[in-house]
């Protein structure tokens, strides 16, 4: 029996169909007229917000308010609030990154952090996070993943990762884990380019695959990565794989959640296989929802390929309805329905907590005298690398030592310029704060000498420079607050780094 299609049907009518398949973002901080026109035009229902769609609670709310009322009752509202770095509302309790709990250690911790994230989230409108990451950062030169990852070892990230996402769950945010099938293991950020894992199959069963096959039973959702496994598809990336979204995910695992792939504005992809033609790919691999972020002109490039391949027959009618069947049912799971938040205060403690408990000692660090003369030594600025929310600015770090010690800031350009032999040796403890992702080169390496490392963003720093060191996993006041309470005597670094090389 041949297989129903959508041919004849009209152009306007497929685009609309097409745009239940797919997410987009869009600029501003309110729906304006012509965004709103575009949802309610193209039948879209799912929109990702980033930090530049929000100021504070107030204006958020009435922008996810504005959002519900034009795509309606099954509107999917996403972010990316995942702890540490990686966080779009940056006013609301602040989340320790997912390799902080994994120092800590304690799935009791990971279920409240998830749930006071979702709390948080909930209130100001999403119904969808982009978390947990269930990439196991087994690669110290990983330029994306780093402290965004639970640990190296499978079963007990996602024994963590599970429990950060039932804690979401139970407070009615659906979670989306990912980058299937794992990110840990790469040298190349796929916003810049393709990423390879060419690895054993045996060996991707033990480590990248693990936690999301322990994690397929309960997952709702599911991000694909962009990046190509020669062993088990040396054609595609994951995200247009039909062998591992179908064949391994749906048809080996019985995976029933929603796949949804990673943005495909990203250069992995956009670059070389063009936006329309990859979404496209994408759909016909297994995914249920594209993720079109980019600009008006590439979402309508993204639903225009998509028409086009409902109206050639190479996406059927079945086809369609089984991947809106799952997406009406994640939105009916976890309606996006904003909750009163009463529990900042009670969720700041949790957070506090994770914080506090994630701090890891490395190389027998020692505290200078309160009222310490301390020469601190920091990058100017502050950057994101599209990812993650940018660092925290050196003065920052310097007021939050200032309520300790005598601070004397010193600031840098260039790390691989600065000379470090340059600094005045008169007696004062000199403290070096990393405050960006990006690991130190040869010359950092080979000079830098600082009495004490605070590494305030990605733990490999610590590696980097012979000095003891203090890991926090991220930058947020809450990690501020536990150096200076660990510095003046009142807390053990009792986290211990999930991952090689700190032993």
């Amino acid at each position: 029996m041949s297989k129903q299609t959508y041919e004849n049907r009209p152009h306007d009518e497929l685009r609309k169909i097409a745009g239940q398949l797919i997410m987009i973002r869009f600029p501003g901080t309110v729906l304006d007229a012509a965004t709103a026109e575009f949802l309610k035009t193209n039948g879209i229902r799912a929109v990702c917000l980033f930090r530049g769609n929000m100021t504070d609670s107030e204006q958020l709310g009435k922008l996810t308010a504005d959002l519900r009322a034009v795509m309606g009752p099954e509107s999917l509202i996403g972010i990316d609030q995942e702890g540490g770095a990686v966080v779009r509302s940056t006013w609301v309790p602040a989340p320790p990154a997912a390799m902080g709990l994994g120092a800590a250690d304690d799935t009791d911790l990971a279920h409240r952090t998830g749930a006071a994230v979702a709390r948080a989230v909930k209130s100001l409108g999403f119904n969808w996070n982009f978390a947990p990451v269930l990439d196991l950062n087994n690669n110290p030169h990983n330029p994306v993943i780093a402290e965004r990852s639970f640990g190296a070892e499978a079963g007990r990230a996602a024994e963590l990762a599970m429990a950060w996402m039932a804690g979401s769950h139970a407070e009615g945010v659906a979670c989306c884990v990912k980058h299937f099938p794992g990110h840990g293991d790469t040298n190349v950020d796929s916003h810049r380019d393709l990423p390879t894992v060419d690895k054993p199959l045996a060996e991707l069963n033990r480590l990248e695959l693990a936690p999301f096959r322990i994690a397929s039973g309960a997952a709702p959702a599911m991000m694909t990565a962009h990046i190509v496994y020669p062993t088990l598809d040396p054609d595609y990336p994951a995200t247009m794989s039909h062998r591992i979204l179908t064949d391994l995910l749906r048809d080996e695992w019985k995976y029933k959640g929603v796949v949804i792939t990673d943005g495909m504005d990203m250069h992995a992809i956009a670059g070389r296989y063009g936006v329309g033609n990859a979404a496209v790919r994408a759909l016909t691999a297994g995914a249920d929802m594209v993720m079109a972020l980019g600009t008006p002109e590439t979402q309508n490039e993204t639903l225009d390929s998509i028409a086009a391949a409902l109206a050639s027959g190479e996406l059927t009618v079945d086809d369609v309805r089984s991947r809106l069947e799952r997406l009406s049912a994640l939105a009916l799971a976890y309606p996006c329905k904003p909750r009163s938040y009463k529990e900042d205060a009670a969720d700041r403690e949790v957070m506090a907590e994770g914080w506090c408990r994630a701090l890891t000692a490395y190389g027998q660090p020692r505290r200078p005298a309160k009222g310490a003369h301390v020469r601190l030594v920091v990058r100017q600025d502050v950057v994101s690398d599209g990812v993650s929310e940018s660092g925290v600015p050196a003065e920052t770090v310097a007021a939050s030592l200032r309520r300790l010690y005598d601070v004397e800031l010193v600031t840098f350009a260039d790390a691989e310029r600065f000379d470090w032999s340059a600094l005045p040796r008169d007696g004062r403890f000199t403290m070096l704060a990393s405050t960006s992702r990006l690991r130190y080169g040869e010359h950092a390496r080979a000079t830098w000498r600082p009495d004490l490392h605070l590494a305030l963003w990605n733990p490999y720093q610590a590696l980097d420079i012979q000095a003891p060191a203090l890991l926090t996993y991220g930058f947020a006041k809450p990690a501020l607050d536990a150096v200076n309470s660990w510095l003046c005597g009142e807390l053990e670094a009792t986290g211990r780094a999930p991952v090689p090389g700190f032993e």
